[in-house]
């Protein structure tokens, strides 16, 4: 902004400058052709100083708007995989075997009580009571039903809104190691480029430049990791805040 306020401080002091020049040297008959080349240059000067000001300003409409449908899909693949998960032990590794699930999968619903019995103790040569925890299967739930309704969303899942040649979410699971626990993980990305392609290309690069809590940082909006045993995403708490419809 500061260096906006310099450029438009310079261009009036040219201004009144040349208008003083050429008042004072140049024949009276130039002064109307040049008059009208000064209003011609002033105007285009204003407009490129207005789209300095407002691309940014429509940018990040653009970039929100965008963004925030993107981040929805994110979600839901998080939640189908982790439902995944819940049933398979491990995440899903391509859109076809999660959406399946998601179309046949069940929870099993079940709780718990706390419960005892007594048992022979060999060592005391008496009876004696045992704590124990009794799990009861009360029946079963469709995944579709418990994440998504009679919504069928989740049928394109793998498709990036806002991208213009129909890209889809790279999405990779995978087994890792940590301390010695094989732990499933899972991924699901796609490049900031692809939803801001038809965005000015200097405020997309500074886009992927961001680090920063307030900022989707990186070159990519993902969700989950394939190297820490994590479902989070990369963007900040404003896109996780429920809209008010």
């Amino acid at each position: 902004m500061l260096n906006l306020i310099l450029i438009v401080v310079i261009i009036c002091l040219v201004t009144i400058g040349l208008v003083f020049l050429i008042d004072r040297f140049l024949p009276q008959k130039i002064k109307p052709v040049l008059v009208i080349l000064f209003g011609i240059l002033s105007i285009f000067l204003g407009f490129k100083i207005y789209d300095s000001i407002n691309a940014p300003i429509e940018f990040n409409k653009v970039r929100n708007e965008r963004f925030s449908k993107v981040i929805d899909k994110l979600k839901d693949i998080r939640d189908s995989q982790e439902a995944y998960k819940t049933v398979n032990g491990k995440y899903a590794g391509d859109f076809e075997s999660l959406i399946k699930f998601i179309d046949t999968g069940s929870y099993t619903i079940t709780t718990q009580r706390d419960s005892s019995f007594m048992r022979y103790d060999r060592a005391y040569q008496i009876d004696m009571q045992q704590d124990t925890i009794i799990i009861d299967t009360l029946g079963t739930v469709k995944v579709k039903d418990s994440l998504f309704g009679a919504d069928t969303r989740y049928k394109n899942m793998m498709d990036v809104p806002f991208a213009q040649n129909n890209e889809k979410f790279e999405m990779k699971a995978d087994i890792i190691d940590k301390s010695g626990y094989k732990a499933p993980v899972f991924e699901a990305k796609v490049k900031k480029n692809v939803v801001l392609y038809d965005q000015p290309q200097d405020l997309v690069e500074k886009e992927n430049s961001y680090q920063s809590v307030e900022e989707v940082n990186g070159t990519e909006i993902k969700v989950g990791s394939l190297t820490d045993v994590s479902t989070n995403g990369n963007w900040p708490p404003i896109y996780d805040r429920k809209k008010n419809n």
